[in-house]
């Protein structure tokens, strides 16, 4: 199965695994004997990256393909993004604005030329049992499909998953549909990435808004 980064897995789970089996993680090739695939080991990624991605200390990055990256404004995010980032050192992370007609994943990278396997989508799950409905978001790139019924059922300790509907999406994160970031999500939502996230130097991701896009070192998602 796929290796996968939760932000909210608790200290317990910060697992001081060696080093062989740390770079299998990251590099998303992690077997059935390394665990069940969840690390939130920062402590592990800063002797791989150098810096503490907690606090986002990472270098300034060129956005992908041709937009006009600049840094980010409150103009260019959605508010809950905005909020989140306050407390960022945001050195490394840029914005740009997009036409929103074309703010779809295959349409974004064709029309302003990003590769596909540096564009990552963030997607809202509802998982049930019973009346029971927890949510959390997967980071995957476009590439790749979030395993929902697998991994993510597991993960919500749900007896069905499956992808929230639009309204509840937008209304629960406060963001428009099409441009949902895991950068400013409830708190309580688990945040699981897909580790071929983390094995790309940057990465698109949306801004909480249809008109514009966030690139970004990807280890500040972790």
């Amino acid at each position: 199965p796929p290796a996968w980064v939760d932000r909210h897995d608790p200290p317990a789970v910060l697992l001081h695994v060696h080093g062989h089996v740390m770079r299998r993680l990251v590099l998303g090739v992690a077997g059935a004997d390394d665990g069940d695939g969840f690390v939130a080991a920062q402590n592990a990624f800063d002797g791989l990256v150098g810096a503490h991605v907690s606090h986002s200390t990472v270098g300034r990055v060129n956005g992908p393909g041709n937009l006009p990256w600049t840094e980010v404004t409150e103009q260019l995010v959605a508010r809950p993004v905005a909020a989140a980032l306050a407390t960022w050192d945001r050195a490394g992370v840029l914005a740009a604005p997009i036409d929103p007609d074309v703010a779809d994943t295959a349409a974004f990278c064709e029309s302003y030329q990003v590769d596909m396997a540096d564009s990552a989508n963030c997607v809202v799950i509802a998982g049930r049992r019973g009346d029971d409905t927890r949510y959390a978001a997967c980071v995957v790139l476009a590439t790749t499909r979030a395993d929902v019924n697998g991994v993510v059922r597991k993960r919500l300790a749900a007896r069905k998953a499956s992808f929230a509907p639009m309204e509840d999406a937008v209304t629960l994160t406060g963001m428009e549909f099409g441009g949902i970031t895991p950068i400013g999500l409830p708190q309580t939502w688990p945040v699981l990435i897909d580790a071929a996230v983390l094995k790309r130097e940057v990465v698109v991701i949306g801004s909480g808004l249809r008109r514009s896009k966030i690139a970004l070192p990807s280890v500040a998602l972790a």
